[in-house]
């Protein structure tokens, strides 16, 4: 009789090296969400406190640039087409890595993460144009609700105090990468009118350069960054969102190790540039894109305009509807079973707290609406608002799993014997149970000498008691 197939584990424990991985990622990624979170606030303050409001438009519309070269840009056009294609560039190498070393490398381990993240995207979308169709609103903000902000959804676990077990955690950054991804796709698709051929194919010569240079081993950033610039100056030049050459050179960089190597170039690459796209880049973008007016006013705006309120259910209902229904679906008809020591409200609090859609949401909703001023600040001030939604609602659902978080934490971190692995990844390996067992005889041993040490003055007191219990009153 043949052995049944065991039912595959969705939400499992991860390996060490991708447990190691995802940790390092989320670390810098947690510290760039609350820098991002300051840079959000900066911005709103500056945008709306009287006497001081008129030079945050003033600052962010501030031209510099070589007109030479088509890049005389505004401040906040420099932090929109430049600083965010550093962080699309990180954005490609996390691609890259998954799609070759991660959850994505797997057909079937991968089915359920994608699947969340498409349906995660499609709902939002399809709550838009639902909204926008019974209210005769404008179809061009379909996207803007589709995009999750992981950075900004780690500030609000660094916030809130919450800590999600790895599982999780990988769950959360695979639907962030993926969103990444079509994000990319839409955004080149979409918001792309006229094109010049002539610089785009110099974009693409110099990635074809790019990728010979990394094949053939070249080294030396000196070599790397003029090139890089000059791909990134072609594609802005060409029409085409110049944040589409960051992730074309991320999915350059190898990112599998060859023998002897501690780390693969992308992963080497990667974690010096994350810091600066986490650190800066989006930061910077924050505060020169976050500036909104939100007067009594503007914020009724947002939930009477089809427009706004679109864009405020997509994040806040979409979402959550999406990427938990989707999952769920899923995983039903793969027959995937959920991992035991988490439960469906974990992966509907997850759900909710992708509904925050910050740094993508606000530069799709400028690239959706230029030509409408007003508009495009209502979009925004829409996707702050639905954001914000977003996280109270995810952190009311995670602070009711608080505790089981940190025990399920806890116990992955857990390293009884030093050895730099936590134990929970040696429960198969007989030297872990006898360094075990030394170290717990160890430890009996010392109880019994302090026993033994301890006997005596125990004994003594006893008599003195007995003693004076009978001495006459």
């Amino acid at each position: 009789m043949a052995t049944p197939t065991p039912a595959r584990k969705f939400l499992g424990r991860l390996s060490l090296p991708e447990s190691r991985f995802v940790a390092n990622a989320l670390r810098t990624e947690t510290v760039g969400g609350v820098l991002l979170l300051v840079a959000a606030i900066a911005a709103l303050m500056w945008a709306n406190i009287p006497g001081i409001s008129d030079s945050y438009n003033s600052v962010r519309s501030f031209h510099i640039g070589p007109a030479s070269l088509g890049l005389d840009l505004s401040l906040q056009h420099w932090a929109a087409d430049g600083l965010l294609a550093i962080f699309f560039f990180v954005a490609g190498i996390e691609l890259k890595r998954e799609l070759v070393a991660g959850d994505l490398s797997d057909a079937k381990a991968a089915a359920l993460p994608v699947i969340a993240a498409l349906c995660g995207m499609a709902v939002p979308a399809l709550v838009y144009v639902l909204v926008n169709t019974l209210g005769s609103g404008s179809m061009d903000g379909w996207a803007v609700p589709t995009a999750t902000d992981i950075a900004f959804a780690l500030a609000v676990l660094a916030v809130i105090g919450t800590s999600l077990p790895s599982a999780l955690r990988a769950f959360l950054l695979t639907l962030a990468v993926v969103d990444d991804l079509f994000a990319i796709l839409i955004i080149a698709v979409f918001f792309t009118n006229e094109i010049d051929f002539l610089a785009l194919g110099g974009a693409v010569v110099g990635l074809v350069l790019f990728w010979f240079l990394l094949r053939t081993g070249v080294r030396g950033w000196y070599v790397y960054v003029p090139l890089a610039l000059a791909i990134w100056a072609l594609m802005y030049n060409s029409g085409v969102h110049a944040t589409i050459a960051g992730v074309a050179m991320g999915l350059m960089l190898r990112c599998t190790r060859k023998d002897g190597e501690e780390h693969s170039p992308g992963e080497h690459i990667e974690h010096l540039v994350r810091p600066l796209s986490a650190g800066l880049a989006v930061p910077l973008f924050a505060l020169f894109s976050a500036g909104v007016s939100l007067s009594d006013d503007s914020i009724a705006q947002v939930f009477t305009r089809p427009e706004t309120l679109g864009v405020v259910l997509g994040l806040v209902v979409g979402k959550t509807v999406g990427i938990f229904g989707g999952t769920w679906l899923a995983a039903r008809f793969t027959k995937a079973e959920l991992n035991e020591d988490l439960a469906w409200p974990d992966v509907l609090a997850v759900a909710s707290l992708a509904g925050i859609g910050f740094t993508v949401s606000l530069l799709i909703g400028e690239l959706a609406f230029p030509g409408d001023a007003v508009l495009m600040d209502e979009v925004k001030a829409a996707v702050l608002i639905g954001s914000l939604i977003a996280a109270i609602v995810a952190s009311v659902l995670l602070k009711m799993r608080d505790r089981k978080y940190r025990a399920l934490t806890e116990a992955e971190e857990l390293d009884e014997d030093l050895d730099g692995i936590p134990d929970i990844y040696e429960q198969d390996k007989p030297d872990y149970h006898l360094r075990m067992a030394k170290i717990y005889e160890e430890k009996a041993a010392e109880h019994r000498r302090r026993a033994a040490a301890a006997a005596p003055i125990d004994s003594e007191a006893a008599g003195g008691s007995s003693a004076g219990g009978n001495r006459p009153a």
